[in-house]
């Protein structure tokens, strides 16, 4: 059986640095044979979680936008790979927003994330992953992953800021490849 992985790209970008090392993840595990879907977060209608609680009472999100495309997929997801820039020392809003609804997510369906595993992409312009925030972003991730139960099965990042800056770095594509090609295999 095929493994499924959920890509999450929030660059506002198109081809952005951390949108393409997602696609090369993307690309190392199709080359194995599974199957891959991608969200480009920022094209798509997604509110911020009200903290009404409906989904306590009817079982689901009850916001009506693109969330609802996302669930079903994050459902059958065996890997969930985040992809993005880092913006003032912190994951861009795109994904904050994204990841904040799966509080709704994780009431009903707490088991559904259990085992699921997790990759984490980081592009940002700062020379250092330190020094951009990549730290704060790393422990935050590790904390989140840790209460959800999802292994952090890797993490690839760049000091990248032209647009080209990830296709034009050969090692870095391979290392998004091999991700993928781990990622993608059906051994846990």
């Amino acid at each position: 059986m095929k493994k499924n992985l959920l890509i999450l790209k929030s660059s506002p970008r198109i081809h952005g640095n951390s949108s393409t090392l997602a696609d090369q993840v993307a690309k190392g595990a199709r080359s194995i044979g599974a199957k891959t879907t991608s969200f480009d977060l920022h094209r798509m209608d997604i509110h911020p979680c009200d903290n009404c609680d409906g989904c306590q009472e009817s079982g689901q999100c009850i916001i009506e936008d693109d969330m609802q495309k996302i669930f079903p997929e994050l459902s059958e997801a065996d890997a969930v790979v985040l992809a993005s820039p880092i913006y003032w020392f912190n994951i861009n809003a795109q994904m904050k927003l994204c990841i904040d609804r799966w509080f709704s997510y994780q009431n009903q369906h707490w088991n559904n994330f259990h085992g699921k595993e997790v990759a984490i992409i980081l592009s940002y312009a700062d020379p250092y992953l330190e020094t951009a925030g990549g730290d704060h972003i790393y422990q935050m991730y590790e904390n989140l992953f840790k209460y959800l139960q999802m292994p952090i099965k890797g993490f690839v990042h760049g000091s990248l800021f032209e647009l080209t800056d990830a296709q034009n770095n050969p090692s870095l594509m391979d290392e998004a490849y091999e991700l993928g090609v781990l990622l993608g295999s059906r051994s846990k």
